[in-house]
């Protein structure tokens, strides 16, 4: 690959014009944030164990709609959204006219500013789920990779699944270990055997536990009342939540998502996201992709349901098997799938099917900061107790009308916002912020942006 900075010529950093956005990312982006708050919208609304009343009663819509959720979108759209924001990488540095130590510093500077939304993002809109500090450290870390070669890039699927397995096993025993040690101190204590240290530490390991990770049912329904608080009991109780994650769980946290960027930095290079390839090749994707991935997931779900019917059968599991092998199945039925679903979405968008919508989902991925900001300030506004409190209040299936709402305010304001301005709200403070000068926001011709497919740029193949 030649590098996308190797020109001579030296002109002024600026940001990537929309006529020269590859349109085909923008809509996999834009279809890749709505259905990620497929997966979110439990988070803001339900309480702990609530999906117990339903995932194991095959009888009910629930169980159904859980289901379909599960196998199609779960991970997929947050890999789909990873895979997009690798390519980001390349899109970025391409014709900047500047290179060396400019071009590093301006990405660096643009990832810390990012780390900096994810830490307003989790700690102040109060959203535990929060990508945007995970996806800045791993951006840091991926700039390192942007001229690797495409084929050594996509190693890093097996390799990082393979290592996450690993990681995500050394956490799993870690936990398993202070749960039996628990269990074996509260036996003596039923028993009227004094305690010794070893197990009143035992005790006070596994309720710290509790408080971040695995909650009794006592703590479920004391969880709820917090969460139906005002402001500061709400960001009492989960700051310090997700500063873990932040912090003690990072190193479990980045190797899935850097090795989806990895991957998208691949299929950038080769064509794949920019929809270079052959509609031949790309209905071969979308055949092995669901020939193999609907099979494992499906198979996986069903191992689930029979042995992890509800947060006693996952502790008693937890306290019987050492090493849990069918999670393995999870990231290659993963990538399957959302390869499958990539390629569908460039065949159809490819084809002029549904022109109106995928121009409309082209807009929400330009608008993919803003638009995934504000999916939380409107659902801790609708659930949490400080503002319309209804949190815990619906069923499942009944908390897809919020997300269907909101699909639908964004489908429409989104197009409508960029007839007039360059960038979304916070695409534009972004991009001032990263080149430390104030962007032009309207749009001088009015024009509504073009959303024709656009070929890569040549500097990156």
């Amino acid at each position: 690959m030649e590098s996308a900075i190797s020109s001579n010529t030296i002109a002024v950093a600026a940001p990537v014009t929309a006529s020269s956005r590859l349109t085909v990312i923008d809509m996999l982006r834009g279809f890749a944030l709505l259905g990620i708050l497929l997966m979110n919208i439990p988070g803001f609304s339900m309480a702990d164990y609530s999906f117990e009343v339903f995932k194991n009663d095959p009888e009910t819509f629930n169980f159904w709609l859980f289901q379909f959720i599960g196998v199609l979108f779960e991970g997929k759209m947050r890999a789909m959204f990873g895979m997009v924001f690798g390519a980001g990488v390349l899109l970025f540095i391409a014709n900047k006219g500047i290179k060396g130590a400019a071009v590093h510093s301006l990405y660096y500077r643009r990832m810390f500013w990012l780390l900096l939304f994810g830490l307003v993002h989790s700690h102040l809109i109060l959203w535990t789920g929060e990508i945007l500090y995970l996806y800045a450290v791993c951006g840091m870390i991926l700039y390192l990779f942007r001229n690797v070669a495409a084929k050594y890039l996509v190693w890093a699927v097996p390799i990082v699944a393979i290592v996450s397995f690993v990681a995500d096993t050394i956490h799993y025993q870690e936990i398993r270990e202070k749960r039996i040690a628990y269990v074996e101190a509260t036996n003596a204590q039923n028993q009227g055997v004094v305690l010794s240290a070893s197990q009143n530490a035992a005790l006070t390991e596994w309720r710290e536990v509790e408080k971040t990770m695995i909650p009794s049912r006592e703590d479920a329904k004391e969880n709820t009342q917090k969460m139906k608080s005002d402001y500061a009991t709400v960001a009492g109780f989960l700051r310090p939540i997700v500063w873990q994650w932040q912090t003690k769980y990072l190193i479990f946290e980045i190797w899935d998502s850097l090795a989806l960027m990895l991957l998208g930095l691949a299929l950038f290079k080769w064509g794949y996201l920019t929809g270079s390839w052959s509609k031949k090749d790309y209905w071969k994707v979308v055949k092995i992709g669901y020939g193999i991935g609907l099979p494992l997931v499906i198979y996986a779900n069903f191992y689930y349901f029979q042995h992890f019917s509800t947060m006693e059968a996952n502790l008693a599991r937890m306290e019987q098997v050492p090493i849990n092998w069918v999670n393995l199945i999870y990231p290659f039925q993963r990538i399957l799938l959302v390869m499958a679903h990539t390629a569908a979405l460039i065949l159809m968008f490819k084809s002029g099917f549904a022109s109106n919508l995928f121009n409309r989902l082209v807009a929400v991925g330009r608008m993919a900061l803003t638009n995934y900001i504000s999916h939380s300030v409107i659902c801790t506004l609708f659930f949490f107790g400080y503002g319309l409190n209804y949190y815990g209040e619906f069923d499942y299936y009944q908390i897809y009308f919020v997300v269907l709402a909101i699909w639908i305010f964004q489908l429409i304001i989104s197009p409508i916002w960029l007839k007039h301005f360059q960038f979304g709200p916070m695409e534009w403070l972004w991009r001032s912020l990263t080149y430390w000068k104030l962007q032009p926001m309207r749009r001088a011709d009015k024009a509504t942006p073009s959303t024709s497919q656009v070929k890569p740029q040549s500097t990156v193949n």
